[in-house]
């Protein structure tokens, strides 16, 4: 009897851990800060307003001396700066409001991407909201 149940609570937590829910476990505490590239596009969660972020993108830009070719920011949820660097690659910088005061930025170089200078842009970005903070 007592190996039957070992066996039935050893399948539970197989199948636990198969069906992902131990994702949500992991990472669960997922939440501004976090970085993630995929498919050639750095996507981050800021804690800050849209309004502060879209300042702090566009400062980064000029930092980092690329020539803004255009800069949408139709209403308070969601901006679009495209920009392109001393090589001519498109420079593509998203943000959409998730609250108040977090922002969703997304960056992507080129057709393909190019991670090294995605990260970089971000972190200009990051950078400037840090000099906008009391």
């Amino acid at each position: 009897m007592a190996k039957n149940s070992l066996s039935i609570m050893l399948l539970g937590i197989l199948l636990f851990l198969s069906c992902g829910c131990a994702g949500l476990l992991v990472g669960g505490g997922a939440g501004a800060g976090t970085v993630a590239y995929i498919k050639g596009e750095l996507k981050s969660t800021e804690e800050a307003s849209i309004d502060r972020t879209w300042e702090a993108a566009q400062e980064a830009v000029k930092d980092l001396e690329f020539v803004i070719t255009s800069k949408e920011k139709e209403n308070t949820s969601s901006a679009k700066l495209i920009a392109r660097d001393a090589r001519d690659k498109k420079i593509e910088i998203e943000l959409k409001k998730v609250s108040e005061h977090l922002t969703k930025v997304t960056i992507r170089v080129g057709v393909f991407g190019d991670e090294s200078l995605s990260r970089l842009i971000l972190e200009r970005l990051k950078k400037s909201l840090g000099k906008g903070k009391k």
